[in-house]
């Protein structure tokens, strides 16, 4: 397996080759991810005996909380962090090769909005920029690096440059333009600003963080869209716990790239996997995360709306769903 390298991850094109590779890493990790082992003896599995993805267990993404979520004896180049609250514990990604990364956001970006020096992209992100070890701040910071611009930067709350700055670009009218914004802050910025911005991509992210009322997307994107002149509202999905992103162009539809999959779990019995047009809990393949777990079980609801595709619908309120504390002492 140590020969699997991430390069193949990224040359994936069509589904048989996905299932091919996605039971192969989950042999690997099955194997070398001690905590992974550990849950799947808990649950009596045997990892030789999956014939089938819908039968491979999803790790409860609350064990990056709890435990060192790593596959193989290789050390972390950079441990990345999820915002909390003051005294919450915060989820840690261990990533033991930035390589891959890389190469999955970026080809994740280019997948969905083809290349980043096409672009200018404006990244008003000021509850990531005000702490240490955000994956979005690393992805954002190497994407505007790539777009090769002066233009391109960051804002943390300086929202009388950022609005000089999309009127100076929307004139310019050479490249188009990405406003990639974690919620409420662009909600602080159409708030603030009578602004035309219907030349511009504008990106949500990130939730309200405890700024804000948390709101329905369909509603978010309501208001953002009558405030800033804009037909549709894009959005990035991920999470410190994985390596790629989702993207959404619109109506809150979001689309895979081809290493990564979502299933759908039943609420009531997270071992059992939901046809097409059900709601329930988010699993996520990220064939990316080759070095920690590809298989995760995460705290959002959603369901399978086509090929590829997926719709974000809210969260679980109970985060001690049935199966994550087998590990938790």
């Amino acid at each position: 397996m140590n020969s699997f390298s991430g390069e193949k991850i990224f040359e994936i094109e069509d589904e048989g080759v996905f299932l091919s590779y996605a039971l192969k890493i989950f042999q690997f990790q099955a194997i070398n991810n001690p905590v992974y082992k550990e849950y799947l003896q808990h649950l009596n599995v045997h990892p030789e005996k999956i014939k089938d993805i819908e039968k491979i267990p999803f790790l409860p993404i609350q064990f990056f909380k709890s435990h060192p979520i790593i596959s193989g004896p290789e050390k972390p180049q950079i441990i990345f962090t999820s915002s909390g609250t003051s005294g919450e514990d915060t989820s840690k990604h261990m990533i033991t090769d930035m390589d891959i990364y890389e190469k999955s956001f970026l080809n994740g970006f280019r997948h969905f909005y083809g290349n980043p020096s096409d672009y200018y992209l404006l990244a008003l992100l000021p509850s990531y920029l005000e702490r240490e070890g955000s994956s979005l701040i690393y992805m954002s910071k190497k994407l505007i690096e790539e777009t090769r611009n002066e233009h391109s930067g960051f804002y943390l709350n300086d929202f009388d440059n950022l609005t000089k700055k999309l009127k100076y670009l929307i004139q310019k009218d050479d490249r188009k333009i990405i406003l990639l914004g974690v919620s409420f802050a662009l909600l602080d910025l159409a708030e603030k600003a009578a602004l035309d911005l219907h030349k511009v991509i504008i990106m949500e992210t990130g939730g309200m963080k405890g700024r804000k009322k948390e709101m329905i997307r369909k509603e978010l994107h309501y208001i953002l869209c009558e405030k800033l002149n804009v037909q549709t509202i894009h959005s990035e999905y991920g999470m410190t716990e994985l390596l790629s992103q989702a993207y959404s162009k619109g109506k809150g539809i979001f689309r895979t790239p081809p290493w990564m999959k979502i299933l759908i779990r039943d609420p009531y019995d997270p071992f059992r996997v939901l046809e097409k047009g059900k709601s329930g809990g988010i699993n996520v393949i990220d064939l990316a995360n080759l070095n920690s777990c590809s298989f995760i079980e995460t705290q959002d609801l959603g369901k399978i709306t086509g090929q590829n595709q997926f719709e974000v619908l809210g969260r679980f309120d109970n985060s001690d769903i049935r199966g994550c504390n087998l590990l938790l002492e």
